[in-house]
């Protein structure tokens, strides 16, 4: 794999071209900054930059007054390639707080195994109705922690307009949700994204999650997509790398609690 031309073509395609993460959401093009913008429940923050050291901290300023009237808080999707390359520190200046990183991994599809099946007594089924999702969320919320209903509603919503452009896989032990993994597909591109791949800690090292990974890898082939692209916590970055993905970067969510700066 060329890492350079691969992250150049995620650069191009995913980030400067971001799909609103709801429907009322929108995409706003301001100089050097892209950003994604939802008066509901939809992801909103900036999606990517590249921004002169000279009027930085005056561009960060100005979308911290842009989400202001939002009153919730936002997020600064930071990469490790982004200019300035001080942005970190002029981020944490403004009163962003930062996540934990995580690897940017891209991974060929046809360079991928993609039929895994998953361990005896285990069997993967496509989330398709409020069953599934339900499910998903159950064990999103006792892998990760914290509440992942906003996930779920947005799941459902999309998967009831057909849009076509999400996908999501669970693991059950018999009746028990054991394992989940979501997937954005983004139109006119060649990258497919996996996001929230979790597995309960007593299934972990039987391959469950390589399964899970295999099967929305094949969902994605299957729609002509040539490239998967995660960001990768380090839990699953060494499985991940091991299944052939390779890392390009990293990045960090910077998150602003809304309200003016």
């Amino acid at each position: 794999m060329d890492r350079q031309a691969v992250l150049t073509a995620f650069d191009e395609q995913v980030r400067r071209c971001p799909e609103p993460d709801a429907p009322d959401g929108r995409v706003e093009h301001d100089g050097g900054v892209i950003r994604s913008v939802s008066a509901g429940g939809g992801w909103t923050g900036v999606t990517w930059c590249d921004l002169d050291p000279a009027d930085a901290d005056a561009v960060i300023a100005a979308q911290i007054d842009r989400f202001a009237g939002l009153s919730r808080p936002w997020e600064w999707k930071h990469y490790s390639y982004d200019r300035p390359s001080d942005l970190p520190d002029r981020l944490l200046a403004a009163g962003f707080t930062p996540q934990p990183t995580e690897a940017l991994l891209v991974a060929e599809i046809a360079d991928l195994t993609l039929d895994v099946p998953p361990p005896p007594g285990v069997e993967l089924l496509d989330v398709v109705d409020e069953q599934g999702v339900d499910a998903l969320v159950r064990v999103h919320d006792e892998v990760f922690g914290g509440d992942h209903s906003p996930v779920g509603r947005t799941l459902l919503a999309d998967l009831g307009r057909r849009s076509g452009t999400v996908a999501a896989v669970v693991a059950l032990a018999g009746r028990t949700p054991i394992s989940a993994g979501r997937m954005e597909f983004h139109p006119g591109t060649d990258f497919a994204g996996l996001w929230g791949g979790g597995t309960l800690p007593a299934w972990r090292g039987r391959g469950v999650f390589r399964s899970l990974v295999a099967r929305r890898a094949a969902l994605a082939a299957a729609r002509g997509f040539r490239y998967l692209q995660v960001d990768a916590s380090p839990d699953s970055r060494p499985i991940l790398k091991r299944l052939g993905f390779v890392e390009l970067a990293t990045t960090t969510p910077f998150t602003h609690p809304g309200g003016a700066g």
